[in-house]
């Protein structure tokens, strides 16, 4: 018999995740995450189907009001089913005008599902998922809202050939570009924290973060940095772009080759919108990985109206496709 039992604590997660299942959220995920509310659909003793909530601090989309659904996981399809529309039943009862997913809370953390895989093999900091969980999400009667792509540059000393003209253009704009101090790590990212909020602010599905968070995040991967692919663009001492690039680690433990770099954020501030600052970047980024010894290079989750996209198809090809699916809820 199935039976939905919603979780309060951390320690609660741990002592029925316990009874085996689907993998449970880390503990320290449920915390800084703060998800609103955490559900899991068990049989018998065995959970066959999780999520989160999100109503109070999410995204907004127009005029809608939106809820969140993430830290999914299930077994098969008809627990998936029955616990998407329970929780979009709670996110109603909350208010929410659309149900979104999976998104665990905001566009910061990890959401979205691989919907395309292509034939490259996941790489660093990718979300993965089985390939029937989309299946499910569309089962319970959401709908695509927005797709994302991947895509893989394999010719390092390919040069965009607008280069030269925009890199004149940003040196008479008075801006620079240097690559991270590796002995002051931390205190760079806290530098660009600021630029990033700026930077994005306008993006699909926008939510400020907080620098606790955004450090956390980055603090993570601080091993795997090389300096030498972090960018920063200042003008008057001041950032008003960057490029985070970092080794695909992934394919260096599974393949053996450390030959491929994952582009992974491009930030400008509206003010230096148009100058090209951002395929500079890029370039300048493949050029210093060439010059490292990598052969290849991955645009990393680009959704479909992004400028990275525009950037990227000038030497890259997609590899991978994603999608981040919506309900709308009627009351």
């Amino acid at each position: 018999m199935t039976r939905l039992v919603e979780i309060h604590t951390p320690n609660e997660l741990a002592q029925v995740a316990s009874t085996g299942g689907s993998p449970p959220v880390a503990a320290e995920s449920l915390l800084l995450e703060a998800p609103d509310a955490h559900w899991m659909l068990l049989d018998d003793a065995t959970i066959v189907a999780r999520c989160s909530l999100w109503w109070r601090r999410v995204p907004s989309l127009g005029k809608q009001r939106l809820g969140a659904i993430g830290h999914f996981a299930a077994q098969h399809s008809e627990p998936a089913v029955h616990l998407l529309k329970y929780s979009a039943e709670q996110l109603m009862a909350k208010g929410c005008s659309t149900a979104i997913g999976p998104m665990d809370g905001n566009t910061w953390r990890r959401y979205r599902f691989v919907t395309d895989r292509g034939s490259e093999p996941p790489f660093f900091l990718e979300p993965d998922n089985p390939n029937d969980w989309p299946h499910f999400f569309t089962g319970a009667g959401f709908s695509p809202v927005a797709t994302y792509t991947s895509a893989l540059n394999t010719d390092l000393s390919r040069m965009d050939a607008r280069i030269a003209s925009i890199s004149t253009r940003i040196a008479d704009a008075g801006i620079l570009i240097r690559h991270a101090n590796a002995t002051r790590m931390e205190d760079e990212l806290r530098r660009v924290y600021q630029m990033s909020l700026m930077s994005f602010q306008n993006n699909f599905l926008y939510t400020p973060l907080e620098e606790l968070e955004f450090m956390a995040q980055y603090r993570k991967i601080l091993p795997h940095i090389r300096a030498e692919l972090i960018l920063i663009a200042e003008r008057d001492d001041q950032p008003v772009a960057f490029l985070f690039a970092i080794p695909d680690v992934l394919r260096a433990r599974q393949q053996g080759r450390n030959d491929t770099i994952i582009i992974k954020t491009v930030a400008v501030i509206p003010d230096c919108a148009g100058l090209g600052l951002g395929t500079c970047l890029v370039t300048r980024a493949q050029q210093l990985a060439y010059d490292l010894g990598f052969r290849r290079a991955i645009h990393a989750l680009m959704h479909e109206s992004n400028r990275s996209r525009d950037i990227s198809q000038h030497t890259a090809a997609t590899m991978r496709r994603y999608t981040l699916y919506a309900l709308p809820l009627l009351s």
